[in-house]
């Protein structure tokens, strides 16, 4: 009836003190604008029928608009969220122009519950967290081989794509980080404790070492660009209200790498970035987006640096191929940036990869490197560096927190930490069972064998659920023929195979995704 009835959502506006007297007849209307609206000024209400109801808006034109509607959940909330106030009732609820769109949302939701990285990782022992150490994982064997196929997997692109991995400290002297100017901007995010009298801090980022890095010698022209990683271990002191899983936690390892680079070096090394970017997601079917995101009105250094690197970023841009929008003035104030966000199969959205250029803290660091003689040139020049500030899966954590509930915890035989489950038919066969297992093991592949007395059917099935990608059935007749059984989680039987007629198939998988 209320649908049909096409009742308008009035806007009322009114001053405090109408406001004061409309609703004098409610406790908790007069609290919010005793709060939050200055004296003298105006605030807005809403009219439809017979409610009327203080609100910022806006809304639907009529309530003809409400085609579909679900009450998502309900809870009990103290007011303004104070123990000693009253307990209401908080109603969460939803609304769509049609049902189908309603069972869409109400199917992603459902989808999205049982891809959560928070359960998926405990169920299938990947990791776990505990209230001893807020925001610091415990990987398990399991999710620790996910993990460390996640970091050689970059390992082993930065060594074809010429990038030189580094190792640096994770304690600092407070003074780097004053010159680098994260002590006056991020030092509350930092963890800081004193050491005979003078204050240290674990590393939240990189950079300042890697600067520290560039400058303990003379560098030349020669050497740009000089592109070095770094997988150390970061610490950001998050609020343990902002703590959600491997999303956002307080310790973790990023693919960080920093390049620095003489400013005509800017478009050919963001043009490779962007191919490395695009080479890493396409092997996991991550569609993403960029954006490049221009000088904002409070920034550092030369207008002039400003436009030209821009007009590399967007050259850069247009030779990829991909489409890019503009983000006019949200670049950082030391430099331009290019932002990519990757959607997952839900199709929701998450900040991985960033490409930003740095003018600032060449500066701060004093870098600076001997640029080629001109013709005129009578002494050695020098020039400061450009940085580039570079990752692609962005934390390792958070990214494997995208990967499971893109996935939905089916991992793909390359990265997956349960690749093969070899199940003897009965107790006679295990030893066959044990033997297959040596040689695959041999060749670097995560096997179990399931010598357990369950059915040859139970235990089919839940090495199946327990996502082994393959699942060989050995008995009498793969002990004689020197063969196994081969079946995958999605039970399908590929029939009998050889031992090196596997090894073959299982060797050209992993090469097609690398």
């Amino acid at each position: 009836e209320v649908v049909k009835g096409k009742h308008a959502f009035e806007r009322i506006e009114m001053t405090k003190d109408e406001a004061l007297e409309m609703f004098k007849y409610n406790d908790f209307k007069i609290d919010v604008l005793k709060r939050k609206v200055p004296d003298g000024a105006q605030c807005t209400a809403y009219r439809c029928g017979d409610l009327i109801d203080l609100c910022r808006g806006p809304h639907v034109p009529d309530t003809s608009k409400v085609k579909a509607f679900s009450v998502m959940k309900n809870s009990a909330a103290y007011w303004q969220g104070q123990a000693s106030n009253h307990t209401l009732q908080r109603v969460y609820g939803v609304s769509f122009p049609d049902n189908k769109e309603l069972k869409q949302h109400l199917f992603r939701i459902e989808e999205a519950k049982k891809r959560d990285h928070r359960n998926v990782g405990p169920a299938q022992e990947l990791f776990f967290f505990h209230e001893l150490s807020p925001g610091s994982c415990f990987w398990l064997p399991h999710g620790t081989r996910i993990y460390n196929k996640l970091v050689d997997f970059i390992k082993t692109e930065y060594f074809k794509r010429g990038y030189h991995e580094v190792i640096t400290p994770n304690v600092y002297n407070l003074k780097l980080w004053e010159t680098s100017g994260h002590a006056a901007h991020y030092k509350e995010n930092m963890f800081i404790f004193n050491v005979e009298g003078q204050e240290f801090g674990m590393k939240p980022m990189n950079c300042p070492g890697h600067c520290l890095m560039f400058a303990h010698r003379q560098r030349s022209y020669r050497e740009l660009p000089w592109r070095v990683a770094d997988f150390g271990v970061l610490h950001r002191n998050e609020m343990s209200g902002a703590l959600t899983g491997l999303t956002r936690v307080r310790r973790f390892q990023q693919d960080d790498a920093h390049i620095f680079c003489k400013p005509d070096d800017v478009q050919k090394e963001i043009e490779d970035m962007l191919l490395f970017i695009d080479y890493v997601y396409g092997k996991f079917g991550l569609n993403y987006e960029m954006f490049l995101s221009t000088r904002p009105q409070k920034y550092i250094g030369d207008i002039a640096m400003w436009d030209e690197a821009e007009k590399q970023l967007s050259a850069a841009l247009d030779n990829n191929g991909k489409a890019w929008k503009l983000n006019p003035e949200d670049g950082a104030f030391y430099g331009p940036k290019i932002d990519i966000n990757v959607f997952d199969a839900l199709g929701r959205k998450h900040q991985c990869a960033t490409i930003q250029l740095d003018f600032q803290l060449p500066i701060r660091f004093n870098l600076k490197y001997t640029a080629a003689a001109g013709v005129d040139d009578s002494a050695d020049k020098e020039d400061k560096p450009i940085i580039i500030h570079r990752a692609i899966l962005g934390s390792v954590e958070r990214f494997t927190a995208i990967l499971t509930e893109h996935l939905a915890g089916k991992w793909p035989f390359w990265i997956s930490p349960r690749q093969i489950a070899i199940v003897p038919v009965s107790q006679e066969h295990a030893e066959y069972a044990e033997e297959v297992k040596a040689v695959l093991k041999n060749e670097g592949y995560y096997v179990d064998v399931d010598a357990t007395s369950k059915t040859l059917n139970k235990k089919i099935r839940e090495n199946q659920l327990a996502q082994y990608n393959y699942i060989l059935v050995v008995g009498a007749e793969e002990i004689q023929n020197k063969t196994v059984n081969v079946r995958t989680r999605d039970n399908t039987v590929h029939g009998s195979k050889s031992i090196p007629q596997l090894l073959q198939e299982l060797h050209d998988e992993v090469v097609q995704f690398h």
